[in-house]
């Protein structure tokens, strides 16, 4: 049987593991029941979340979750030009590595010039040929890193890198475009309120 002074030592001790302990990820948000780091590294350079949101196909069924780092002290309007910078997308639900070609073929139709498009239609195809099927939980990185070219990754492993600012330019105008696959994600990923 517990006394009376036993049991305020307990209620005490429990109170200070509830208040004291850290808690399991300090340095990343959660979002949707996903975590993303608050920094992240891009060869030596130190990049910071600029946003995180929640993107939601037909605006109703949850698709995914994505986060937007950046460099530090960087505008709004400078985000697709050639800083480092990496756009990270965890999913909710299988998707096929063929469908993505013709979604990005679709949305970068809708954000870059046909001349451009046309001029980077090989290195969109190679692009496309990097993706692979994901199921719930799976997370692709897409990391910009100037005089190198955009990598992709699927749960932190290169699957390849394109060349070119304006391959970078035009792969990030998807969601960070004139006319982005969602205006709202757009503005989460950059942090407008």
């Amino acid at each position: 049987m517990f006394t009376h002074a036993k049991l305020n030592f307990i209620i005490s001790i429990l109170l200070i593991l509830v208040f004291v302990a850290p808690s399991p990820n300090a340095s990343s948000t959660e979002l949707g029941g996903v975590f993303f780091e608050d920094h992240v590294f891009v060869g030596n350079t130190l990049l910071s979340k600029r946003g995180a949101g929640l993107f939601r196909y037909l605006g109703i069924i949850k698709a995914y979750v994505g986060a937007l780092y950046v460099e530090d002290g960087k505008q709004i309007q400078e985000l697709l030009n050639n800083s480092a910078k990496r756009l990270e997308i965890e999913y909710f639900h299988n998707i096929k590595g063929d469908d993505f070609g013709p979604a990005t073929n679709k949305l970068l139709a809708r954000n870059v010039d046909p001349e451009i498009l046309a001029g980077l239609q090989d290195r969109i195809d190679k692009h496309n040929a990097l993706y692979e099927d994901v199921q719930p939980g799976d997370r692709y990185s897409l990391t910009f890193i100037p005089g190198k070219g955009t990598e992709l990754a699927l749960n932190g492993e290169p699957k390849g890198i394109i060349e070119g600012d304006d391959f970078a330019s035009a792969i990030y105008s998807i969601w960070l475009g004139k006319n982005p696959i969602s205006h709202s994600f757009k503005n989460q990923l950059m942090g407008i309120k």
